[in-house]
């Protein structure tokens, strides 16, 4: 990072609220004549941001492929910024972070490393290995977080309030605190958070300088109050901070080493944080933990469910399910969705239960995710195979038992919604899952939630949902008959209860939440 002496003096912009994430709210793509063409994204930030009026705020994000570079190469001033390119009001500063920084630090550190620990998905025995390569890794990934620190460090006016999102962009608020100290800075991991012996796999230097940079900011916040205080017990045992569990607070007093990249990807020189003040003795700093639970946007999607394109899936799917009943499950293929298991369960079900044979139709929606990982890629084969083969043991000249899409469509998702009599959601972990929270607000008739303990948005749900341990595939198999043979009017009255309570704080007022308490 430039000398931050010379931020605090002159890199000072005019925005007074920032968001940071990796993913921004537009991308680009390049028609067959060469022109960009801009498409807004979704998701609760999106919706979020929204929520902000003053026209000067900015979200920096990161250009994921070839299209975005060049609309951020080609943006004006001179830098790598997409002014002029504006969502909800606000403008977006895209950065063109080098291709293989970028795919060393998203693929290698992200994604493989700190996905994996915080979802606990390891198979220990023989992984994680954290070798040569894994340190040119980090120190993209330290490279990565420079960049949105310069970033937001140059686009903030004075004591500007910046929200930084996710695993992805952990160091930043240490870094950003560095060069701008009058700076409000909150971060948000959208992730659970590992118990302490489990983060610690992560190499010692590396796992100080996660927390210590989210320790940067004065707010870190969290989707459950569990994630939020195994972050506390990590600091505690890690950094031997003093953490305040009534009050939610950690105070860290110290200074935590960490290698920087040279310019040929090796570790040289070292860095510390949080910086010395300036008589030279550690920064004590106390970061206040807080815990807002993302809802659905129940207006959003029972508008958008109702449109021409999701009825005219929703009709293909009642013809092919016919007057049968609906197990519904949609995901990504992400490795703690645990799709194989549920798989494993409806098999469990159909062989264990004849009855309802013909009776019952799986619809599952597995969509990409990470195919540039091989762990991936066997996954998405692993369910492909499963689910060929329940339809090989199962299936008659007039029912199929299974239909499984592995392309994304959104659209189609929502009919699903709208047709569930039961809805699967059983990850190994997962930090929300907005999917539990979205089938019952679009349910047409009212559906029974087959609901992961672990999965964040159980703390609100559980009451009216069928809990399940993840890994107990015959339990999840009487989970999916009890909700199969509910009575409609017990459905009906839980998908109120659990509608009320999963739109409780929907993404506009999540966002304003975390703004207004910095």
């Amino acid at each position: 990072m430039a000398d931050s002496s010379t931020n605090r003096s002159s890199a000072t912009g005019t925005a007074p609220v920032l968001v940071a994430s990796n993913r921004g709210p537009v991308s680009f793509s390049t028609a067959d004549d060469g022109t960009l063409t801009l498409r807004r994204g979704g998701g609760g930030l999106v919706s979020g941001l929204s929520a902000i009026e003053d026209p000067n705020a900015v979200w920096v994000c990161a250009a994921l492929n070839d299209s975005d570079r060049r609309a951020a190469a080609g943006a004006p001033h001179g830098r790598l910024d997409l002014a002029g390119h504006e969502v909800g009001g606000q403008a977006v500063r895209m950065l063109d972070i080098d291709p293989q920084t970028f795919s060393r630090a998203y693929n290698g550190v992200a994604n493989s490393t700190l996905w994996f620990v915080h979802h606990l998905l390891y198979a220990t025995p023989t992984a994680p290995a954290f070798d040569a390569g894994f340190r040119t890794e980090w120190a993209a990934y330290q490279a990565y977080n420079e960049a949105f620190a310069e970033a937001l460090a140059a686009e903030a006016a004075p004591n500007a309030a910046v929200l930084v999102q996710d695993y992805h962009l952990s160091l930043v608020p240490a870094l950003l605190r560095e060069a701008r100290p009058d700076l409000r800075i909150g971060h948000f991991s959208h992730t659970p958070w590992a118990p302490p012996e489990y983060y610690r796999l992560l190499p010692d230097d590396v796992a100080r300088a996660v927390l210590t940079g989210i320790l940067g900011a004065d707010r870190a916040c969290f989707l459950t109050h569990r994630w939020a205080r195994a972050f506390a017990a990590c600091c505690e045992d890690l950094l031997e901070a003093t953490v305040d569990h009534d009050a939610l607070t950690v105070t860290f007093d110290g200074r935590t080493t960490l290698p920087q990249p040279s310019a040929g990807g090796t570790p040289t020189r070292r860095t510390t944080l949080p910086q010395p003040s300036a008589g030279g003795t550690p920064t004590r700093r106390t970061t206040r933990l807080g815990v807002h639970a993302l809802g659905a946007d129940a207006d959003f999607l029972r508008e958008r469910a109702h449109r021409p394109d999701v009825d005219e899936r929703l009709a293909a799917l009642r013809e092919a399910v016919g007057d049968r009943r609906t197990i519904v499950r949609v995901d990504r293929t992400e490795l703690s969705k645990n799709i194989v298991r549920g798989l494993q369960a409806y098999r469990h079900l159909l062989r264990t239960r004849p009855e309802w044979h013909d009776r019952v139709v799986h619809i599952a929606f597995a969509y990409p995710s990470r195919t540039d990982l091989a762990e991936y890629r066997n996954y998405t084969a692993a369910v492909r195979d499963l689910a060929a083969a329940i339809n090989d043991e199962f299936a008659t000249p007039t029912w199929q038992p299974l239909i499984l899409h592995v392309d994304d469509d959104f659209p189609r998702s929502l009919a699903a919604y709208r047709l569930a009599d039961v809805a699967l959601v059983n990850p190994i972990r997962d930090g929300m899952n907005l999917v539990a929270k979205e089938v019952p607000v679009v349910s047409d008739h009212g559906c029974a939630l087959v609901l992961s303990r672990e999965a964040g948005a159980h703390a609100e749900l559980k009451d009216d949902a069928l809990t399940v341990n993840p890994y107990d595939v015959i339990a999840t198999a009487d989970a999916l008959h009890a909700g199969l043979t509910m009575s409609p009017e017990e459905r009906a009255d839980r998908t109120k209860r659990l509608t009320a309570a999963a739109t409780a704080l929907p993404p506009q007022q999540w966002f304003l939440d975390q703004l207004n308490a910095l």
